[in-house]
């Protein structure tokens, strides 16, 4: 048996030849002896395909696609490893992400979700932020209507699969708020980990800078979906529970980073000296 975990690393691919390569190569720079690569791409007509074709360690499918929610459904229905993640074909992992999950997994056998800290760069990999992120809290991951679990930084365990929790293929711009909301409801155990683990990218093709007014529909849709209390309201006074429910997990948010410096560890890493 080997003594690493292994570890499966999802990537949904359509046209994003000019960033999957960085992708590609952050996963191999990890060095990490037990893992796989599954690209599922939806025939891509910008060159990636040629490029992915220049790594034979690739597990990689190239057919029509019902978009991102089901690629990602059909690669974690491929994945062999003991741990998924679920990196998009813009971002890329930062170096030592691997072992640092893996150790962590294996220290804390009872955790179900892991996440970690994250950058956001540029479109040429220019830092533009560090995003440090709290514990777990699910009042905020409920209420907040900002997905402060960043899933370029987010591992999880394999069982979570195999207990038949796949994405919600209705979902197109918020599909990973619906399902780690989705899972922390049925009660898996979230955790996270103080380590920078990946960049975001920022670009105009990305969907979180050119549909952000959709995904936060949709994660209303999901969280009425799901929430029993504001399911229980009449329809008069849903919206304003809701908008008061949203001030007071932004404004938990805000003293937490307080509290913990991480508002000043951003000015002063902005400042110079």
């Amino acid at each position: 048996m080997n003594k690493f975990l292994k570890i499966s690393i999802v990537t949904p691919s359509y046209n994003q030849g000019k960033f999957i390569e960085d992708a590609i190569q952050s996963v191999l720079l990890q060095n990490y002896p037990n893992f796989e690569h599954i690209i599922i791409d939806n025939c891509s007509t910008d060159g990636t395909l040629e490029i992915l074709k220049a790594y034979p360690h690739l597990i990689m499918v190239s057919e029509p696609d019902r978009g991102q929610s089901d690629a990602l459904n059909k690669g974690f229905k491929m994945a062999t490893g003991n741990i998924i993640g679920w990196l998009n074909a813009d971002d890329y992992y930062l170096p030592n992400c691997f072992w640092i999950i893996s150790k962590f997994i294996k220290n804390n056998p009872k955790v179900d979700i892991v996440y970690g800290d994250y950058r956001w760069v540029d479109e040429n990999g220019k830092l533009l932020k560090l995003r440090r992120e709290l514990d777990f809290d699910l009042f905020m991951l409920k209420y907040l209507h900002v997905l402060y679990i960043p899933t370029t930084a987010s591992f999880f365990k394999s069982k979570i699969l195999q207990e038949g929790n796949l994405l919600d293929v209705s979902y197109k711009y918020a599909m990973d708020y619906e399902f780690f909301l989705r899972l922390a409801l049925k009660g898996y155990k979230f955790a996270h980990t103080k380590y920078f683990l990946a960049d975001f990218r920022w670009h105009t093709g990305s969907k979180s800078s050119s549909s952000s007014q959709k995904q936060y529909e949709e994660q209303g849709i999901a969280l009425l979906r799901h929430d029993v209390f504001l399911n229980s309201l009449p329809l008069i006074t849903r919206k304003l529970v809701r908008y008061l429910l949203m001030v007071m997990a932004r404004v938990k948010r805000y003293f937490l980073k307080f509290i913990f410096g991480y508002y000043l560890e951003q000015f002063l890493r902005g400042r110079k000296f």
